[in-house]
């Protein structure tokens, strides 16, 4: 495993620097100070401002959808994005557990139940083969949707991610669920700047939902946004999110139980700082991932790239090495030497919280859990 150390020292010149490198860390180029410094002399830092109203307009251009809401972080938008499609307690929502316990936790929330499917080895997310062939076993369409025959309980959304940044084969999955009755919610906190045979992410199901977290490509500090090209929808999900409260002139009326999950416009104005330079920060990622392919191309590791029909953002590139002895391995010399690397997500169903939930084979998501790390990503 010489590669090891030939690894450390080509992200160490990578990245110029001899001290700690972070798996991803924000890069602040354009006008975030500035827009920062309009907020606070408007005194409108809170939910309410020009720049929040400017974050949605740039990203429904950026997504080519029709709507698009400010929310205070991914997690939330995916609670609000499964409620808007018709998820209630009780239900089962299709979806991958290799992923971020954010997307399970925004099922539970609202007390539905997820069915963990197995993912493609190459996308390394949802696998429209594993939807497909749990559907034909399990699934049943009745006058109100699609039902569970063996628990009696109604399917109401999938929820694909696109790990990493990678899409998912969306469009086969599209047509699946179509077939079944079944809405589609795009967690695309990840995939910001990606596409799928030209088109963005995050626009091609019911709803899309992305994070402004601190480590993403495109950061608000915390915050994410929902976009939709329903326009009762997207109504809808800025009613939900805005405590559901009636316009008027002085009143508080709110008509039903919603949520304060407004983002405020100090995190918009560096969003939209932020979205600036967005076609930067994928050209920078490109750049970088080239490298990393170039450098372990004869070291007989896969560095992992986009598939034919996508463009990914790399927001977090990753490697696949020969076992779990050599993943423990690599993650222990790097991160003893100051290279920050993660491994990629235990899977879901081996948290204690969501492991009595249905699972399938799970042979891809084991085999990737076993192998997959996350090297530093940062724009350079």
């Amino acid at each position: 495993m010489n590669y090891i150390r030939e690894t450390i020292s080509f992200i160490r010149n990578t990245f110029d620097s001899r001290d700690f490198i972070p798996l991803h860390e924000p890069c602040f180029a354009g006008n975030e100070k500035k827009y920062l410094l309009n907020t606070i002399d408007s005194t409108f830092v809170s939910s309410v401002g020009a720049y929040v109203d400017e974050f949605e307009e740039k990203m429904q251009y950026i997504t080519q959808t029709k709507k698009a809401v400010a929310v205070v972080n991914g997690t939330a938008g995916l609670q609000v994005a499964l409620q808007l499609v018709g998820v209630e307690r009780g239900d089962e929502v299709l979806t991958q557990a290799l992923t971020f316990v954010a997307t399970i936790n925004a099922i539970a929330y609202n007390g539905a139940i997820p069915l963990f499917l197995d993912v493609d080895s190459d996308t390394m997310g949802l696998s429209p083969k594993a939807i497909k062939n749990f559907l034909n076993e399990f699934g049943e369409i009745r006058e109100s949707g699609c039902f569970n025959k063996k628990t009696g309980n109604r399917i109401s959304a999938c929820l694909p991610m696109h790990t990493f940044g990678f899409p998912v084969r969306i469009e086969e999955i599209l047509e699946i669920c179509k077939y079944w009755h079944i809405p589609v919610v795009e967690d695309a906190a990840e995939s910001l700047g990606s596409e799928y045979r030209t088109r963005p992410t995050g626009g091609f199901g019911t709803v899309g939902v992305f994070s402004f977290n601190g480590n993403k490509i495109a950061t608000s500090g915390g915050g994410g946004a929902i976009v939709t090209n329903d326009q009762n929808l997207g109504e809808k999900a800025k009613h939900l999110t805005t405590t559901a409260k009636k316009p008027h002139v002085y009143e508080y009326i709110h008509e039903e139980i919603a949520y304060n999950f407004r983002m405020p416009n100090i995190n918009a104005a560096l969003a939209c700082g932020q979205l600036e330079k967005l076609d930067f920060f994928l050209e920078r990622k490109r750049s970088l991932a080239k490298l990393y392919a170039e450098f372990f191309s004869g070291k007989g590791v896969h560095f992992r790239q986009e598939l034919n029909d996508t463009r990914a953002n790399y927001w977090l590139m990753c490697v696949e090495l020969e076992d779990e002895k050599e993943k423990n391995f690599f993650l222990k010399e790097t991160n003893e030497s100051g290279i920050m690397t993660r491994p990629i997500w235990r899977l879901m169903y081996k948290l204690p919280m969501y492991k009595e939930c249905f699972r399938d084979s799970q042979t891809n998501a084991e085999y990737l859990e076993s192998r997959i790390v996350n090297i530093p990503s940062s724009v350079r």
